[in-house]
């Protein structure tokens, strides 16, 4: 049976060009579309669906209040169509938060060969999407009390001496804010994310994070270095690498399995910089990216988390570490900040335990 799409998009153009691309396709059909949210929520009463393509900016209800409503009656996959403005990418953030499973950027122009140019990243984003788990319902946020971290030696001024690594993917925007809600501000470790996401999304997804939180959060630049409590979020476009100085470099090197930035390029170089004083994660996402990285860091004697199945929107990428062996802890989502938390807090007093737990 074809994957069912609701198109949701108010201008006629862009949604006649949508479904084109989409009907093309022998394993999807489109089985109505909608003009704005409001026509979008009466069809998804009387149609099966298992997919919805949801524009941001519509009249009547506009894709933000639209996905609200689906994700608190009827949680269904969508995946947003968003403009590469600031706005748009800020609007981006804010759904993907909200329990949006990807995004389609669309190009700034109108013209029927730049809108085909997103024609098969939309369609595998759509193929993707219907294979994402989502809750029954979504969770409100749950406000957590931060754990006050137990007293440690002082760290040495300058750049971290441990490293905590996540990788993420397809529903990693919303995962990493699940995971940073159990972090608290005074990590003794420097924090990197790599997310597989555009270059003119990241800077949005940072500022979004360093909004949220009580630790500073910001796209990495050249040059940066790695501190305690501070995260830096690999811009889009760039591969990034921590160099011996525990400073960021960054370079636009061949994509690694049609990805840059790519996680495996991060962290298959960390063990030469901090030894087994690494923590690395791989969260949800498609694909197998992270897998050779967290071999490497497992071999070091790093430590190494995987988010586990019933939590994940994709249980690809975490599938990949879990089935080589290479996760030491596979852990639901709302555990891994709290784990990540008394892991570095083991790094400084030498009792870290390597041990498997599913």
């Amino acid at each position: 049976m074809p994957i069912r799409v609701l198109v949701v998009d108010d201008s006629a153009f862009m949604r006649k060009l949508i479904i084109e691309i989409i009907n093309a396709e022998r394993d999807l059909q489109v089985v109505g579309y909608a003009r704005n949210g409001e026509d979008a929520l009466k069809k998804l009463g009387r149609l099966q669906v298992d997919v919805i393509t949801l524009d941001v900016e519509m009249p009547v209800m506009d894709g933000l209040e639209t996905l609200k409503r689906i994700m608190s009656e009827k949680p269904l996959p969508v995946v947003m169509l968003s403009s590469r403005t600031r706005k748009g990418s800020e609007t981006t953030m804010q759904a993907l938060s909200l329990g949006a499973v990807d995004f389609v950027s669309k190009p700034a122009g109108s013209a029927a060969p730049e809108l085909d140019s997103i024609a098969q990243e939309l369609v595998d984003k759509i193929r993707c999407a219907a294979m994402a788990q989502l809750p029954s319902k979504r969770r409100a946020p749950v406000a957590v009390e931060k754990r006050p971290l137990p007293s440690l030696p002082p760290v040495p001024p300058g750049a971290a001496s441990r490293i905590v690594i996540i990788g993420s993917s397809t529903g990693g925007p919303k995962a990493i804010e699940e995971v940073f809600a159990h972090i608290p501000e005074n990590l003794p470790a420097g924090i990197v994310v790599v997310q597989h996401m555009p270059k003119e999304f990241t800077r949005s997804f940072a500022e979004r994070l360093n909004s949220l939180f009580p630790f500073p959060v910001k796209e990495a630049q050249t040059g940066d270095v790695v501190e305690n409590g501070k995260v830096l979020i690999a811009p889009g476009d760039y591969h990034l690498i921590i160099s011996a100085e525990r400073r960021v470099q960054l370079n636009q090197e061949d994509r690694v399995m049609f990805l840059r930035p790519a996680i495996d390029v991060t962290m298959e170089r960390l063990p030469e910089v901090y030894g087994k004083n690494i923590i690395g994660v791989i969260l949800t996402g498609m694909g197998r990216d992270g897998a050779k990285g967290m071999a490497g860091i497992k071999r070091a004697g790093g430590i190494t988390i995987a988010q586990d199945r019933a939590t994940s929107t994709i249980y690809s990428m975490p599938k990949a570490v879990a089935d080589e062996g290479n996760a030491d802890y596979v852990l639901p989502l709302d555990k891994i900040g709290g784990v990540i938390t008394d892991l570095v807090s083991a790094l400084d007093s030498g009792e870290v335990r390597h041990e498997r737990l599913r």
